[in-house]
């Protein structure tokens, strides 16, 4: 909008413009009137979003975009200083919040000079996609959260407006606030006068206030505790094939059903009736469709509660919602106006005790409050939705714009909108909940709207809606609806095999839960004998099909079930009877049979040999019976037999520039392959033959081999034209160096690259380790392994037509990879992840302990290590280079575990340094800096959040 030549109007203009822009900014009279310096604490509800965020599972699911249709004259001048006045006013929407010894805090930011409206020309039809992906815009919640302004001009008279906050600093209340203000913020930046409001009340304030009054939750955590002793969270039929892309299609999916306009109003007269409100009502109806739809009695709904409480708080932005589950017993089939008046109750008594976090109430449940995927209690809500909040400014018209805005915070939620156009709305998340069976219950909840207010004295086995029958076995088995009662148990299947008894099946939520005895005496107790099944059996997962029914195949102890035969069945049930002293039948249990992990290595490392095909030690311990481990190496055969085919060993090179990478199949090996494939290098993989067809690609070579074949190690290394050693044994030292001296031996041109690891630094006396450092003793046999590789191949570089070499070591690697998982199950990294799926106490190490602040472990992201060390290719360091991505405090390790496996581990500092825990030192990293800056998706907690898996054995 600027021209060459200022006119007499454009200088009015922009004189103007600055009067209204000192009008609206806020003077003394509207600062704080409590005044607080230095950070304040999270708040419980603060503090989820910000684990989230911080596990990387936030992402802009979080963002709440607040959209308008504008119709009239728009004021941008006067809009952006009202948006800028209303972060003045209100600290929270210009707050970051960091870390400070393994604790959140929130800090105020200083108030911005000015607030940039974003201003984007395009018509009408255009405009849903630019305000979707201005939504979809995650947000830094390290950097601060200042809200976003985007405006899209459809014409000089038509706009819309879209603000993005974030979750952590706005409900559902302060948007109301944010509304009102801001259009009183606008009207007086327009007409150039003050804006005359008192000091709003602050978030810190509210939030140091809930911090200091922690302790006067115990009794009403104690009454939580009570009301919810023994509820298990709800089950909803869940996909067979959730989507695993929610890019292309919305991740939440709302079912919205017009309304006979009478129905509100009859259903507040029969609250009326009842001393009830509408939203009792319709949580009533909730409860019902709910009942109608699962099957199950003992329901929790959840509803919104506040933290607002008193005039002082009247006017507050920020985050003040408290989650209340509502318990409501729905046997007995009672009439609908009886389960108004059970609804009523629950609800008084919810919100009797709405001041406790919901957070910690989850705390004192402990993991009976959480699925074994991690999903907490409160799966389902409900609530009555008016007319949507939007932004009224003078002399236009303002009409209300949806925007999605992410995932569902929910699984499930009904609402009864109560508008001129009252409808029935069901919305849900596509990855947690079966669209069909989700499309079914949208109509349902409808029609169960106008029965109840048509004739509220239905019982509800008169009401629409059916509870789905459970996938497979006898429909409805009143077996399986006992054991999937019994709050330890997860899933449940009973199946009835032709020509074999009754047979069940369980899934425990938790290690230590009860024994299969104990589940069949629960059932023989409650059933007639004919419905009781002869044998319980414990899974650690309930295998089931594409369309959700058991999967009779990959279900032990099915007498119909023929045992496996052929050549690999054979090797397998001849393996298991070596190794573990007896021959065991199809369905046994590996770790039942005596099977511990050596022996799973061992098992696998003898298939491997005999029937050549890739086989893990982790793979025995996954399948754990002969039939599941026969039909993973079937599906192996199968998956080689339909691979490309792959080129023999070759005596020469056959490519000018081609690239030798060991360790292909590996975590490490495969993302240097996917590198170099990016940048369009010829590359040769070696690869033991059963393992060949894993790495065959285009572009990629195969030569058949591994670290004992020294010949085959030799000609490979003859026959390329630079070097990335990628592959280890871990645990057979001798091979690895022997592996290494072959390798130096043949190496006679290009550069060399070898993966090796901070282990070669020792223990160093200082906590600063920088590259290069002298080794220090005590040197693991790994380390020394490492370091001894990295001298015969430093001694070499450089002479005979040798290139340069380079030494990268890393830490931990993590990555989205299988192999890479592993590292969540050996070592200082696995025993906390055990800890936290069984819910067992971790004891870290107090910091200062043995004079040491820290106590934690360096790690790599795969892909930014796959990175640094192509990089040596074409700049060898002509030494050794640290490759880190960061370092990570056991604590917050911990803690982020806990979190994403739903865990109720304690977290207990000592004075004594576990062996596995005993990591004190910072590894410097600058010489492969610029390769190793993280790109979306490689920060810690993007990457620990791909590589837990709570579905895992």
């Amino acid at each position: 909008m600027s021209t060459d030549t200022p006119t007499a109007a454009a200088l009015q203009e922009e004189l103007l413009r600055r009067a209204r822009s000192r009008a609206a900014r806020p003077g003394p009279a509207t600062a704080s009137a409590t005044v607080h310096h230095g950070p304040a604490p999270l708040t419980h509800a603060q503090r989820r979003m910000w684990l989230m965020d911080r596990l990387g599972q936030d992402g802009a699911s979080y963002s709440i975009p607040f959209a308008t249709r504008l119709r009239g004259p728009l004021d941008l001048h006067a809009l952006g200083a009202a948006l800028t006045s209303l972060v003045h006013r209100h600290q929270i929407l210009r707050t970051r919040y960091g870390q400070q010894d393994a604790e959140p805090y929130q800090e105020v930011l200083p108030a911005p000079q000015e607030i940039a409206i974003r201003v984007v020309d395009t018509d009408a039809a255009g405009s849903h996609a630019l305000l979707a992906a201005e939504a979809r815009r995650p947000f830094d919640l390290a950097a601060g959260t200042v809200p976003r302004a985007l405006v899209l001009r459809h014409g000089p008279d038509d706009h819309t407006i879209q603000l993005t906050f974030h979750h952590i600093s706005l409900d559902g209340a302060s948007l109301e606030t944010v509304a009102e203000e801001l259009g009183e913020l606008y009207t007086a930046a327009a007409q150039g006068t003050p804006a005359e409001r008192p000091a709003p009340p602050q978030y810190a304030d509210f939030a140091r206030r809930e911090r200091a009054g922690a302790d006067r939750h115990d009794e009403g955590l104690s009454h939580w505790a009570e009301r919810l002793e023994g509820v298990a969270p709800l089950r909803l039929p869940r996909p067979a094939n959730p989507p695993a892309d929610t890019t292309t299609r919305p991740a939440t999916t709302t079912h919205t059903v017009p309304l006979d306009p009478r129905i509100p109003a009859a259903l507040r007269d029969l609250g009326r009736e009842h001393r009830a409100t509408l939203f009792t009502v319709a949580l009533a109806a909730a409860f019902a469709a709910l009942h109608r739809f699962t099957g199950q009695d003992d329901l929790v709904i959840g509803v919104a509660g506040t933290h607002r409480q008193g005039t002082e708080m009247r006017g507050l932005v920020g985050l003040c919602v408290n989650t209340l589950p509502v318990r409501v017993d729905t046997a007995g089939d009672p009439a609908f106006t009886t389960l108004v008046e059970r609804v009523r109750e629950a609800l008084l008594d919810a919100q009797q005790h709405r001041d406790v976090p919901f957070d910690l109430i989850l705390e004192r449940l402990g993991a009976a409050a959480r699925n074994t995927d991690g999903t907490a209690l409160i799966r389902v809500t409900a609530d009555v939705l008016g007319h949507p909040t939007t932004l009224q400014l003078p002399g236009t018209e303002g009409r209300y714009v949806e925007v999605p805005s992410g995932e569902a915070k929910f699984d499930l939620s009904f609402g009864l909108v109560h508008t001129d156009a009252p409808a029935a709305l069901v919305q849900y998340g596509r990855t947690a909940l079966d669209e069909k069976e989700a499309a079914a219950l949208g109509a349902h909840w409808a029609a169960l709207l106008t029965a109840v207010a048509d004739e509220p004295g239905r019982r509800l086995s008169r009401l629409p809606g059916a509870a789905p029958a459970p996938p497979g076995g006898p429909a409805g088995h009143p077996a399986e609806a006992l054991l999937r009662s019994h709050p330890a148990v997860a899933d449940a299947a009973v199946v009835e095999p032709a020509g074999g008894p009754l047979l069940a099946y369980a899934v425990l939520r938790e290690i230590g839960g009860p024994s299969p005895a104990e589940l069949r005496a629960r059932l023989r107790t409650a059933l007639a004998p004919e419905r009781v099944p002869a044998a319980v059996t414990l899974l650690d997962t309930l295998p089931r099909t594409a369309d959700g029914a058991p999967d009779l195949a990959r279900l032990p102890g099915l007498p119909s079930a023929p045992a496996p035969h052929g050549p690999r069945a054979d090797a397998v049930t001849e393996a298991f009877t070596d190794l573990l002293g007896h021959t065991p039948r199809p369905d046994d249990d590996f770790f039942l049979l005596g099977g511990h992990s050596l022996i799973a290595v061992q098992l696998a490392e003898r298939l491997r040999r005999a029937l050549n095909l890739p086989l893990t030690g982790l793979d025995i311990m996954q399948a754990r019976s002969p039939r599941a481990v026969t039909a993973l190496l079937d599906t192996r055969e199968a998956e080689r037999a339909a691979a490309p085919a792959t080129t023999p060993s070759r005596p020469r090179r056959t490519r000018e520039g081609t690239v030798l990478v060991t360790g292909g199949t590996g975590g490490v090996g495969a993302s240097v392959l996917r590198e170099l494939a990016a940048q369009g290098r010829p590359v040769l993989a070696l690869a033991r033959p059963e393992s060949a067809h894993l790495v065959a690609a285009t572009g990629v070579d195969v030569v058949e081999g591994d670290l004992t074949d020294l010949d085959g190690l030799r000609t490979a290394v003859g026959s390329a034209d630079a070097v990335i050693h990628a592959a280890c044994t871990f645990t057979r030292p001798e091979v690895d160096v022997a592996a290494m001296a072959a390798m130096v031996g043949a190496w006679s041109r290009g550069p060399f690259v070898f993966v090796s690891s901070v282990d070669a630094y020792g223990r160093p006396a200082g906590t600063s380790v920088a590259e290069e450092s002298a080794a220090r003793q005590p040197l693991s046999a790994y380390g020394q392994a490492k370091l001894d590789c990295e001298g015969m191949l430093l001694r070499a570089a450089g002479t005979q037509g040798r290139g340069g070499a380079s030494a990268v070591r890393s830490p931990l690697v993590w990555g989205p990879h299988q192999r890479l998982r592993d590292q969540l199950r050996w070592g200082a990294t696995g025993m906390l992840y055990q800890a936290a799926r069984a819910g067992h106490p971790m004891d870290l190490p107090r910091p200062g302990t043995d004079g040491c602040d820290w106590f934690g472990a360096a790690w790599v992201h795969a892909a930014a290590l796959a990175r640094a060390v192509v990089s040596c290719l074409n700049a060898p360091v002509h030494g050794v280079a640290n490759a880190l991505s960061g370092h990570v405090a056991w604590r917050d390790l911990a803690g982020e575990l806990i979190t994403l496996l739903g865990s109720d581990s304690e977290i207990r500092e000592t004075d004594e340094v576990h062996p596995d825990l005993d990591h004190r030192w910072h590894y410097h990293a600058d010489r492969l800096a610029p390769s190793l800056r993280a790109r979306p998706g490689e920060d810690r907690r993007a990457v620990l959040a791909a590589m837990v898996d709570p579905s895992d054995t």
